[in-house]
């Protein structure tokens, strides 16, 4: 078999375990003998900055390609070791450009591009062109539901890509587990955990913020570890009355005074609405107002127990990976190439029923995957349910 020439990219937030999966792509391509011409590395490319590296990188005065760094064995060394993406990311989406937001090359070729709604441009047939000049055989997009919703329009116009779910949300449909959510819930626990000692001390009611948009996995998971945590879920609107009746019951049956609630971001309670803010992203999402800092004051108003809000959210996607994401981004690699040899695009690699497998990419027009409230969530406690998980996974 000739060898192929493999591009590599991560697009959206970053997590631990992106390094790993990078090197592991770069590893199994080389133990393949895809080698570079003239040279004693792999044959793999990484595009920087995502899907807008794609879109921007082209040929400079002398010839070489802006926007792209060539992996070699020195390069990838030590990355699996931390946290980020050294190809770094972005959150563009190609198929949804304001002209403005093109590179400045393609600014007068703008009306030649296809409309992809009221002052947007498709430019999906440049990402190709880039991609198909610079030679790669295949592409593999390691990202959530975003990046990879991107990967599935790109592979529909027939340029071949393998994708690899990452998040720490855990949302990706069609995967039981993304890179970043063993490492997410291992920072939550250890976090609120800590503030134990501070929360005893002024004997407050803490409310802890989790990101969350749309699922509420990363909430449930740190509930399922920490026995004493209560946790609100955006697939639930719940009752602030009963929340607030069970935090101050918390907090005076605890030795210490202090009770904790853990909210994802999207999480709201019935007839509460939380404002979005800030202009929309690629992808069309804008923040949400501080759901956090919302509850905390709610609870304060309805017990009189003083509360105090303080946000998780960017702490648990930095820093270096804990084994499992480590293990788990260096077989999501492996197996990404080994799909890539077999021919099999159009893919993305996942657990389903606890075991590997893959499954095809997700489709950008679904919601992400969120809890079954009815099996998974006992909106009475405030509390993930552990009952019947016979014969379940053990991700969530």
């Amino acid at each position: 078999m000739a060898g192929k020439h493999i591009g590599v990219l991560t697009g959206g937030g970053d997590v631990p375990g992106l390094n790993a999966a990078i090197k592991s792509v770069y590893s199994t391509a080389r133990d393949r003998g895809w080698m570079r011409g003239g040279s004693s590395n792999a044959n793999v490319t990484g595009i920087l900055r995502g899907w807008k590296g794609a879109l921007q990188m082209a040929r400079d005065q002398t010839g070489a390609w802006t926007d792209v760094v060539p992996l070699d064995d020195a390069r990838v060394r030590t990355v699996d070791r931390y946290g980020g993406t050294f190809l770094h990311t972005s959150r563009t989406r190609p198929d949804r450009m304001r002209r403005a937001e093109l590179p400045a090359r393609l600014q007068n070729r703008s009306a030649e591009l296809p409309r992809a709604g009221e002052d947007l441009l498709d430019a999906t047939d440049v990402v190709i062109e880039n991609l198909t000049e610079l030679g790669i055989d295949c592409l593999i997009a390691i990202g959530g539901d975003d990046t990879l919703g991107y990967a599935h329009t790109l592979s529909a116009r027939g340029f071949p890509v393998v994708g690899i779910p990452k998040t720490m949300d855990n949302d990706v449909n069609g995967t039981e587990y993304s890179l970043g959510f063993a490492t997410a819930i291992i920072r939550a626990v250890e976090f609120i955990n800590r503030q134990r000692t501070h929360l005893g001390s002024h004997e407050v009611v803490g409310v802890f913020r989790i990101f969350g948009r749309d699922s509420g996995f990363t909430a449930l998971g740190t509930g399922m570890a920490i026995s004493d945590l209560r946790c609100v879920i955006p697939e639930h609107a719940f009752d602030l009355a009963a929340l607030c009746e069970t935090v101050a019951r918390d907090h005076a049956g605890s030795p210490g005074h202090y009770a904790m609630v853990l909210c994802s971001e999207g999480a709201i309670w019935k007839g509460g609405k939380l404002v979005e803010v800030g202009p929309p992203d690629a992808f069309g999402h804008r923040h949400k107002q501080n759901v956090g800092e919302a509850l905390a004051d709610a609870i304060t108003h309805t017990t009189g127990l003083p509360t105090r809000a303080q946000d998780l959210a960017y702490d648990l996607r930095s820093g270096d990976p804990e084994p499992f994401d480590k293990i788990i981004a260096n077989t999501f690699g492996t197996l990404a190439v080994e799909l890539a040899a077999q021919g099999k695009t159009g893919r993305m690699v996942c657990i389903e029923k606890g075991v590997y497998a893959d499954t095809e990419l997700p489709d950008p027009s679904r919601a992400p995957r969120t809890v079954d409230v009815a099996s998974d969530y006992d909106a009475a406690r405030f509390r993930p349910r552990f009952t019947s998980r016979f014969g379940r996974t053990i991700f969530l």
